[in-house]
C-alpha cells in the first residue's frame, strides 16, 4: 500500500498544492483564522487580505483555487453596508461586484465561498476545495 492509499484509509485530505485568498475585514481575526484553518484543509495555503488594495492585487497576480469572503465582509453587504477596507474603486460595493471582479480576474470556474455564519466556513471551504484541481507545482511554490 503506498502512502496515498494510507492517507485515502485515514481520512486524510492533501490540499497542500492548492490555494484561498480570503477577504475578511477584521485584521485581529483574519490573522487568527489563517494560523488555524490550514492544518484544518489538509495544509492548504491560505491567505488573508482586509483590505481591496491588497486583495486585488494578490488576485491579479496568481491563480487561486477558491476566493473566500469572510463571515464579516458577508455581513455587511448583507445589510448594504460598505465593506472595510475599501478603496476609491470598490467604494460602496457589495458582495455581486467583488464577485464580478473574481471572475474577470480568475474565470468562471474559480470556486467562489461566502457565508454570514462562522460555523460553516470550515465545511463550505472543504466542499469548494474537492472541487478544484492542485495549482501550485510541487516543484515550483
Amino acid at each position: 500500500m503506498n502512502i496515498n492509499q494510507k492517507k485515502e484509509q485515514m481520512n486524510i485530505i492533501d490540499n497542500s498544492l492548492k490555494r484561498i485568498l480570503a477577504r475578511g475585514c477584521d485584521p485581529v481575526t483574519s490573522i487568527k483564522f489563517s494560523k488555524v484553518v490550514p492544518s484544518l484543509l489538509g495544509n492548504v495555503d491560505y491567505v488573508p487580505t482586509t483590505d481591496d488594495a491588497d486583495f486585488i492585487r494578490k488576485l491579479e497576480s496568481r491563480k487561486w483555487s477558491v476566493v473566500f469572503f469572510a463571515p464579516g465582509a458577508c455581513r455587511f453587504s448583507a445589510v448594504a453596508k460598505p465593506i472595510p477596507g475599501g478603496n476609491y474603486d470598490t467604494k460602496g460595493w457589495t458582495l455581486e461586484q467583488y464577485r464580478e471582479l473574481v471572475h474577470k480576474l480568475q474565470g468562471d470556474q474559480i470556486q467562489i465561498v461566502e457565508t454570514l455564519d462562522e460555523s460553516e466556513t470550515v465545511d463550505l471551504l472543504k466542499k469548494a476545495l474537492e472541487k478544484t484541481k492542485n495549482i501550485i507545482s510541487k516543484t515550483n511554490n
